[in-house]
C-alpha cells in the first residue's frame, strides 16, 4: 500500500463525538491511524494474544510476567493506532487501577504479580509516562474523547514539572530525565538517549497545548544527533556542564537493548537522515554476516558484543537499512509471536512504522 492510498483509508477512518456526529481526528494525526481493514490488524491481534491479559494488564514474560509503564504506553499507543477501542479501556482501566498511585499524574514504573503490595518502587519510568500519554491523546482525538486528552494532559504537566532538568551548563536548555526521582547529581544528569519519543512529543505538544514538550523533544533531538556523530548512541549518558559523558559506574556502557530504540523512534518521526539512523546502518552494514540480529555493540568502536534470534530486533535492522538506501523493499520479517513481549512490541512497531512512514520499504 502507498502512502496517498494510506491515507486515503485512514482519513475514512472517522469517530463518533457524544452528540452522535462523525468527527474525525484532525488532519496532521491521520497519518498515524490504521484502518480496520488493514493488513496489520491480524499482528495486531497476534500481539495482544500474546502480551495483554483480559484485565488489561500488558506482560513482559522475560521478566516474571511483570507489567511496566512502559508495556502498559506502547500498548495503548498500539490499541490507538489500530482504532481498538476495547483494548484501550482494558489498558486504561487496568493502569489507573494498578499504577497511578503517585498523586502526581504519574505513573509507577514496576508492578509485580509476587509481592506485595504489588508496586514496591513509586517511581515513575518517563518513556512509560509518555507513551501512555501518547496513547491516551491519540484515542481521545480519534473518539473525540475530550476525558482521554485531559488525562494526556495531566501526564504531559506532570513530566514537564517533575522529569525534566536544566543542561548544567548554565544555557537553560531542558532535558528529559528517565524518572522524577534518582537522576538529579550535584555536577550531572543522568539520561537515558532512547525516552525521547519525538513524535509522541511533538503530537502531545499539539494535542494538550503544551508547546514546552516541543521544546524539549528538539533539544532532545539535538543531543541524540550530537551523540551519534561521535559513534553509536549509547542506552546511557551522564550530562555535564562540559556535555555528554559516561554514565556512572552502575549503568551499562554500551548501546544494546534500550538504545535500539533510538533509530526506530527517530524513523517514526521521519527523520531517516538522522545521524542515529546512519550510525545504526552503518555499524550494521560492518558487522560480519552471522545468524542473528546485532542487539548489543560497543558505542565507541562498534564491535559487535550480543546477537539475538528474536525477529524484532532484525525488523529493526532491516528498517533502517532501506530507510537510508534508495531500494524498494525490505527484508523485515513477518511479526511472530513467538518471542518476548519486548521484541515483539518492537517488532509491530517496525512493522507500523515501515507502513505510515515508508511504504516504500514494503516487506519482501
Amino acid at each position: 500500500m502507498n502512502r496517498r492510498s494510506f491515507l486515503a483509508a485512514a482519513a475514512a477512518a472517522t469517530v463518533l463525538s457524544r452528540t452522535g456526529h462523525a468527527t474525525p481526528a484532525p488532519e496532521y494525526l491521520q497519518s498515524r491511524y490504521l484502518a480496520p481493514d488493514h493488513p496489520l490488524q491480524e499482528a495486531w491481534t497476534a500481539w495482544k494474544a500474546l502480551c495483554l491479559l483480559p484485565e488489561g494488564r500488558v506482560v513482559d514474560q522475560f521478566q516474571d510476567a511483570a507489567s511496566h509503564s512502559e508495556g502498559q504506553g506502547y500498548g495503548l499507543t498500539l490499541a490507538a493506532l489500530f482504532g481498538d477501542r476495547d483494548a484501550a479501556e482494558l489498558i486504561i482501566g487496568w493502569t489507573e487501577r494498578s499504577l497511578n498511585q503517585r498523586g502526581d499524574g504519574l505513573l509507577s514504573w514496576r508492578w509485580r504479580p509476587e509481592t506485595s503490595p504489588h508496586v514496591e518502587d513509586p517511581n515513575n519510568a518517563s518513556d512509560g509516562d509518555l507513551f501512555y500519554a501518547w496513547g491516551l491523546a491519540l484515542m481521545g482525538s480519534r473518539q473525540a474523547r475530550p476525558d482521554l486528552i485531559e488525562r494526556a494532559q495531566r501526564t504531559a504537566d506532570a513530566l514537564l514539572a517533575h522529569c525534566t532538568a536544566e543542561h548544567p551548563d548554565g544555557s537553560g536548555r531542558r532535558f528529559l530525565l528517565p524518572g522524577a526521582a534518582g537522576f538529579r547529581h550535584e555536577d550531572a544528569l543522568v539520561l537515558n538517549p532512547s525516552y525521547y519519543m519525538p513524535l509522541a512529543m511533538h503530537d502531545l505538544a499539539r494535542i494538550t497545548g503544551r508547546g514546552s514538550l516541543a521544546t524539549l523533544a528538539s533539544e532532545g533531538e539535538a543531543l541524540i544527533d550530537e551523540l551519534a556523530r561521535g559513534g553509536l548512541v549509547p542506552d546511557w549518558i551522564s550530562l555535564t556542564a562540559d556535555g555528554p559523558a559516561a554514565p556512572p559506574e552502575n549503568f551499562l556502557r554500551r548501546s544494546g537493548y534500550e538504545a535500539i530504540r533510538v533509530p526506530l523512534f527517530a524513523l517514526w518521526s521521519d527523520r531517516a537522515e538522522a545521524p542515529a539512523v546512519t550510525a545504526f546502518s552503518q555499524a550494521l552494514a560492518a558487522a560480519e554476516p552471522q545468524s542473528g540480529a546485532v542487539t548489543v555493540f560497543d558505542p565507541v568502536t562498534r564491535e559487535v558484543l550480543e546477537r539475538s534470534s528474536h525477529p524484532g530486533y532484525a525488523a529493526i535492522a532491516a528498517l533502517a537499512t532501506c530507510a537510508t538506501s534508495n531500494r524498494v523493499g525490505s527484508l523485515i520479517p513477518a511479526f511472530s509471536d513467538a518471542q518476548p513481549y519486548y521484541p515483539a512490541t518492537l517488532h509491530l512497531m517496525a512493522l507500523v512504522v515501515q507502513s505510515t512512514v515508508f511504504p516504500r520499504c514494503v516487506p519482501i
